[in-house]
This record gives structure tokens, C-alpha cells and sequence, in this order.
């Protein structure tokens, strides 16, 4: 039989891959080095037990929408909330995006930005930032002019910079631009500011964050959008019917009730990713500044193949430290990107990077 064809635009695409490999020390994907508080799990093993599982879960994810209202101070029908934030941005693409319409990203940035577009026929865009990987904004007007983008997408620290977009620069976007912004806050509660404070009811602006980092809920998939309500209200429409499950809903409300030990975790992996930086400096890295759980890092090659990023990253493999391998991003030669774990996952990714490069 004849296999059926994918549609013409994606026949050349790639999937989107983080390969993993069996290493004492993980800091590839910049997951919560710390699990959830105990008294999540005990909360969340005795309301699964009561879960009705013949029954559909509640279409609206109501209680969990309120919940996440509450905790950002704005109105119940400013949330939604999916899979993960990459289907909060799928869903955002599938409502403002598709055929005949443009997305617009700043390079380097998140790559699922650019890739989920084009799942959705959407079409992109890829404007750089500079040399530094700081937004241009007089380059940023002038594509934004010349493009007329239905989304531009700013992520905010940005990944794999780690960088934080200043409140000028999201409010200077967002005033060019003729469409939806899409400030990404995977990371935002690392950084010391956040563009919800920018969202309102007149602003085509909307801001998605998500439960995998500082919630320590990377396996539940759980994200959300705070936006204008009337977004909201065309974003359910293209969701497919009950995409939240019950225990999903029951995870992310009850992780809410414990934003005390969230902001402590937070506090700790701030000050582990400041320590990281500064070891960097001390054995010769280019460091960029972060506002994420993460640091991105070069080593100056200085006429040494030894010191490429492909030979640092295989030698701390070999120390059996994974980091992320940056070098297929956009102008990122020979550079790595590590998560911020626990105070002793560092000390090896330390330890080992300090043997690496000597």
C-alpha cells in the first residue's frame, strides 16, 4: 500500500530532540533540581483516591483557573491553562496564527517558538538580536513594520541566554506591533521582574508560564497563559474538549497552596546559579547574565581545540556531568548551557569543568 503523504511543509522538518544519556549528574534540562514538598505528595495521593475516574474531568479546569487567578491577583476568565506551556503556545498559534500569517522571533531564542509555527502553517520569521543577544530595538521596529507579524513571540529570560527582557523593551514591542506578543515566562519567577504586571484587558499581550521548573512539576506537563479575557474566551474555543485531566487539575491546584517552599526553592537555585557564574568568571568564561535557572557559557578558544565547546562538553560527560550542547542554536558555537541543581550537583559540575579546562 501506498503510504500516505505529510503535508508539503513538513516534509523537511525535524522533531524537536533533547537526547539523554545515563550520567550521575543531569543539567541539560533545566528541570527543578528539588522534587515537590512532601506534603504535596501526601495531599495529592489522598484527593487521587477520591477521584470519581468514570466521570469526565471539569471541562474548564475551573477550580485550577481561579487558583492560578488568585495567585497573580487578576480575574478568573484572564487564565487558561493546558498541557504544558508549548500547548499553550500551539493553542495560541492554532487561534492567531496558520496559513497566510506570520510569527515573529528574535534569535536565539526558545526553538519550539519557531517550531510550533510551522506546525501550524504558520509562517516565520527569525530576526537577531545582537552580538551580545540583547533585543535590537530599531531593528525590532523596523521588522515589525515590514512584516506585519499576527504573533511576535519575546521570551522572557530568555532561553538559552538566560537574559531578561527590560519592561521598556516588552512595552516598546508591544506598542509596534499590529498583533498578539507572547512574552514566554518558563523561568519568570527567577527573574527579578515579570511582564504580568503589563497585562490588561486593552493590550493584545499575553504572558505563559508553566508548573515544570519552580513548581517541581516537570511530569505532571502543566502550564498556563495569563491574557486578556476575551482572548481567553477564543483560546477555549480551539482547545479540544476536557485537554486537562482530573489529576492534572488536582496537581497543579494543590502545588499552589505551597508558594512559601516554591520562593524558598527559588531563593536557593538564585543564589546556586549566581555561585555557578561566578566560578565561570573565575576559570575564564564568557558568562551571560541570567534571570533563569540556567547559565549560558563560552570558552574562549584562544587557538586550543581543546577548549571547543563539542571537547568541554564530551570531557564533562566523560565525568559523567550532562550539559546542554548549545552549538545547533543560531550563533551559539561552543556554547553550553547548565542547569542550576543542588549545591553538590554543582560542586561536581564544578569540579569537572575545572579539571576539563585546565
Amino acid at each position: 500500500m501506498t503510504r500516505p503523504p505529510v503535508r508539503d511543509d513538513l516534509r523537511a522538518l525535524e522533531g524537536y530532540h533533547s537526547p539523554q544519556v545515563e550520567v550521575d549528574v543531569r543539567l541539560n534540562t533545566n528541570e527543578s533540581p528539588e522534587p515537590p514538598p512532601l506534603g504535596w505528595r501526601d495531599a495529592y495521593a489522598a484527593e487521587l483516591s477520591r477521584v470519581e475516574w468514570h466521570r469526565y474531568p471539569d471541562r474548564g479546569a475551573t477550580v485550577l483557573r481561579r487558583a492560578i487567578a488568585e495567585l497573580h491577583g487578576v480575574g478568573e476568565d484572564q487564565v487558561f491553562a493546558a498541557n504544558g506551556s508549548n500547548e499553550v503556545l500551539q493553542t495560541l498559534l492554532l487561534t492567531y496564527g496558520g496559513p497566510g500569517r506570520t510569527a515573529l522571533t528574535f534569535e536565539p531564542t526558545y526553538q519550539l517558538h519557531s517550531h510550533i509555527a510551522r506546525l501550524t502553517a504558520t509562517g516565520v520569521v527569525e530576526a537577531e538580536r545582537t552580538a551580545e543577544f540583547e533585543l535590537d530595538l530599531g531593528l525590532a521596529q523596523r521588522v515589525i513594520a515590514e512584516v506585519q507579524p499576527a504573533i511576535t513571540f519575546l521570551c522572557s529570560p530568555n532561553n538559552p541566554t538566560g537574559m531578561v527582557e527590560t519592561e521598556h523593551s516588552i512595552r516598546a514591542v508591544a506598542s509596534w506591533a499590529p498583533g498578539l506578543v507572547v512574552v514566554d515566562e518558563a523561568y519568570g519567577q527567577f527573574a527579578p521582574w515579570s511582564a504580568l504586571a503589563l497585562v490588561d484587558e486593552e493590550t493584545p499581550l499575553v504572558v505563559s508560564r508553566t508548573f515544570s521548573k519552580t513548581w517541581s512539576m516537570a511530569a505532571a506537563r502543566l502550564g498556563y497563559l495569563v491574557g486578556p479575557s476575551w482572548l481567553i474566551a477564543e483560546l477555549d474555543k480551539v482547545a479540544l474538549p476536557y485537554h486537562l485531566d482530573t489529576a492534572k487539575q488536582i496537581a497543579g491546584t494543590l502545588a499552589l497552596t505551597f508558594v512559601d517552599e516554591m520562593e524558598a526553592r527559588v531563593a536557593r537555585v538564585v543564589a546556586q546559579r549566581e555561585r555557578i557564574q561566578a566560578v565561570l568568571c573565575d576559570l575564564g568564561a564568557k558568562v551571560w547574565p541570567s534571570g533563569a535557572n540556567f547559565v549560558l557559557f563560552r570558552f574562549p578558544r584562544r587557538g586550543n581545540a581543546q577548549l571547543s565547546g563539542d571537547a568541554i562538553w564530551q570531557g564533562l560527560l566523560d565525568r559523567s556531568v550532562l550539559v546542554r550542547n548549545c552549538a545547533s542554536w543560531p550563533r551559539l558555537d561552543d556554547c553550553l548551557r547548565v542547569t542550576v541543581g543542588t549545591e553538590e550537583e554543582n560542586d561536581r559540575f564544578l569540579e569537572a569543568l575545572a579539571e576539563v579546562v585546565a
